[in-house]
């Protein structure tokens, strides 16, 4: 009932000073909201106030936003999704852009505690990205400056003898899909041997291809393309 009140409270003053206002002046503020780390969207609570006296409040639900702000007053906006961390932004309208909008994206990150926790716990079902192995374009060739972060992996194995991974391979949305998933299984492969080498048991590594069908972002850029193509490690057991 409250949520009903406010968002019906929040349309009055909408149609209110709509009147007064011609539309083609009107600025919106607008933005997606998404985990920051996988670029999924993620569905929120959005709240809002104008400042410095919140005389206009509201709420949306969704995984983007679009807000008018009336009177060129500034707004804060507060970000609740289950999971993460509470996220506010104050929106003003001096920072529109020509076409009468202030576009603000919402990154939204775990919890500090969660965050503490994921980085120093090893439990099943955590996925790493190796974010600094690097492979010649194309191939599955192991750059060397890709060992240290390796090497950090063969420690955290014999450091926890009852673990298995997984190591999974993705590669962009570009180029035959069939040679994606052969290129992506290869590097993946590539990994295995090196861990193996190192003394891993083979036992405690799995591997599987992805090729390009789970991208982190569809976008058509290079730096898209960069962060699609990547090697994670999933944790499948760690008695």
């Amino acid at each position: 009932m409250i949520r009903r009140a406010l968002s019906l409270l929040c349309l009055s003053f909408a149609s209110l000073i709509a009147v007064s206002q011609p539309a083609d002046t009107v600025i919106y503020a607008e933005g997606s909201i998404f985990n920051a780390k996988t670029k999924e969207s993620v569905e929120a609570q959005i709240s809002f106030q104008s400042l410095p006296y919140g005389s206009r409040i509201g709420m949306l639900n969704g995984s983007s936003y679009r807000l008018p702000l009336y009177d060129k007053e500034r707004y804060e906006i507060t970000i609740d999704a289950p999971g993460f961390a509470q996220y506010k932004l104050m929106l003003d309208p001096k920072d529109a852009d020509d076409k009468l909008r202030v576009i603000r994206d919402i990154p939204l990150e775990l919890p500090g505690s969660a965050v503490k926790v994921a980085a120093t716990t090893h439990h099943v079902g955590k996925v790493m990205r190796l974010d600094n192995l690097i492979f010649q374009l194309g191939k599955a060739k192991i750059a060397p400056e890709s060992y240290p972060e390796l090497d950090s992996l063969v420690k955290m194995l014999n450091d926890n003898p009852g673990m298995v991974i997984q190591l999974e391979g993705h590669t962009d949305v570009l180029g035959d899909p069939k040679e994606n998933m052969k290129l992506s299984q290869a590097r993946v492969d590539q990994v295995r041997n090196y861990l193996v080498n190192k003394g891993v048991a083979k036992a405690k590594v799995l591997t599987r291809a992805f090729g390009g069908t789970q991208p982190l972002s569809r976008a058509n850029t290079e730096a898209a393309h960069k962060l699609n193509r990547r090697v994670e490690v999933r944790i499948v057991q760690n008695d």
